[in-house]
């Protein structure tokens, strides 16, 4: 039987592509009355996840096992655990939480370029999974965790825990949705969120010693590191992270989606930003907009990383909110200033009605894996899938771009009243940091086109070639799940 088995998985992968597929594969049973639980990255985020899961013990969860490369991060973790008197199992390989007969479920939050390729490996291990946004590095990898969850009647949450915000949030979608306001005009995220520069290297950097390079890099490029930081900075690299669209910004993404209520991606999307104000090792925008034009309704998102002026350390805040959502209806508006509480406002400015009130995001995937009712998900992996790609068609625009006069990018957009306002503000941000846009050029993308069934642009090679990333063996994201 066991010669047997290996065989069958060799021929998979060798039919597939697949270099990799769990000793567990399809053989995991539904939960018991204690879920296991693993956690995989907890430099950052993750720390949140491994505290979220200790205090569901009472729901019958028990943390079991941790893994991570950095042998550093996890003796601090599991130094914390033991105080507590939790023992956990210790990996440095996911692989092996994969092969773990013991563990029902995984909960994801390594580096963004890792997190398609996690959740499909447990997926296929018969793990349910929750994974950090954005769900994916890429367009097409979204969909394929979408598929695989499907394929294998899998349960996975999306980390987009607004979602969960059922008397706050949710309430104040269905208050709009239901047309309280009249008709919705524009939904506007707004992610502004101070990044500083991350510096200059000079040359190649060491990576620490407590680092598995080769794992951290996973299916993305195994290049010398060239910034001061391992950890982190890759946010702002092309290679492994989305910049903060894709980091801060998905939350709100996701928001501003959820008001409109589409589940396709956006027919036309395009960009005008750049990184401004410093110059660094990062290569992501600092200041960007991302206009996605739907049929009823834009979706328009902003980013600034730079402060309100250059000698101040405060953000800029827009009809009150600085990291939230603005819905803009006939009517009157909708503010969404925090991940669990909004507030209706009449044209005039009055409020109309507050909405506030959360759930534990955690909480809900673990009832969700018991019921095995995808339905039960506050954020099943679907959304997080439509969200995360909202953000990733908007860089692809933006990587496409050409840097161009500011008067030349507001002739082109002027012909929408949103853009071009939204344009004069940035404009008018920038200034205030003393940046000169006639020296240090913002970058217009192209106006792309989506076939929004087929997620794919319409007569453009370019765009379509980035949607998809070049996987590094044996790291690769299978084509059959």
């Amino acid at each position: 039987m066991t010669n047997r088995r290996h065989f069958l998985t060799q021929s998979v992968a060798a039919s597939t592509g697949v270099f990799y597929i769990a000793k567990t594969s399809w053989a995991q049973k539904s939960p018991g009355d204690t879920i296991n639980m693993a956690v995989i990255g907890f430099g950052g985020r993750g720390a949140g996840h491994i505290s979220g899961y200790k205090g569901l013990k009472d729901e019958g969860v028990r943390l079991a096992a941790l893994c991570d490369v950095d042998s550093n991060v996890m003796s601090k973790h599991v130094q914390a655990l033991d105080k507590d008197k939790i023992k956990v199992t210790q990996y440095t390989d996911m692989r092996r939480v994969f092969d773990d007969k013991s563990i029902d479920a995984v909960s994801i939050a390594t580096p963004n370029h890792w997190h398609a390729l996690a959740s499909i490996w447990a997926i296929q291990a018969g793990k349910d999974v929750y994974v950090e946004k954005p769900v994916s590095h890429c367009v097409w990898e979204g969909r394929q965790i979408v598929k695989a969850a499907r394929k294998h009647s899998k349960i996975v949450q999306t980390g987009t825990q607004a979602r969960s915000s059922r008397t706050g949030l949710a309430a104040a979608v269905k208050f709009v949705q239901d047309g309280n306001l009249g008709k919705v005009l524009l939904s506007r995220g707004l992610c502004y969120k101070r990044r500083a520069s991350i510096g200059k290297a000079e040359g190649e950097q060491k990576v620490p010693d407590s680092v598995e390079y080769d794992l951290w890099c996973g299916p993305g490029p195994k290049k010398p590191l060239t910034r001061k930081k391992l950890h982190y900075d890759w946010h702002w690299t092309w290679d492994y992270g989305n910049g903060d669209l894709g980091n801060q910004g998905i939350h709100q993404m996701d928001i501003a989606r959820w008001f409109l209520g589409e589940s396709e991606l956006s027919p036309v999307v395009w960009s005008v930003g750049g990184r401004l104000g410093y110059e660094d090792d990062g290569e992501t925008a600092n200041t960007q907009i991302i206009y996605h034009g739907y049929e009823k309704a834009p979706l328009i998102f902003e980013v600034r990383g730079l402060p309100s002026s250059k000698d101040s350390k405060d953000m800029d805040k827009y009809k009150g909110a600085g990291v939230g959502v603005i819905v803009e209806c006939e009517g009157g508006s909708v503010v969404v200033s925090s991940y669990s509480a909004a507030v209706a406002l009449d044209k005039d400015g009055k409020e109309i009605k507050k909405f506030s009130g959360s759930e534990d995001h955690f909480k809900n995937f673990i009832h969700a894996c018991r019921s095995r009712r995808v339905d039960d998900l506050h954020a099943d992996i679907l959304e997080g899938h439509l969200s995360s790609a909202l953000c990733h068609t908007g860089n692809i625009s933006h990587r496409l771009g050409a840097k161009q006069d500011p008067d030349a990018i507001l002739e082109t957009i002027k012909g929408d009243k949103f853009a071009a306002e939204t344009f004069e503000r940035m404009k008018e941000h920038l200034a205030k940091n003393d940046v000169d846009l006639s020296k240090d050029k913002l970058t217009l993308g192209p106006v792309l086109k989506m076939n929004g069934k087929d997620e794919r642009f319409i007569d453009h090679d370019a765009a379509n070639a980035m949607l998809k990333d070049k996987y590094r063996e044996p790291f690769v994201v299978p084509e059959i799940v």
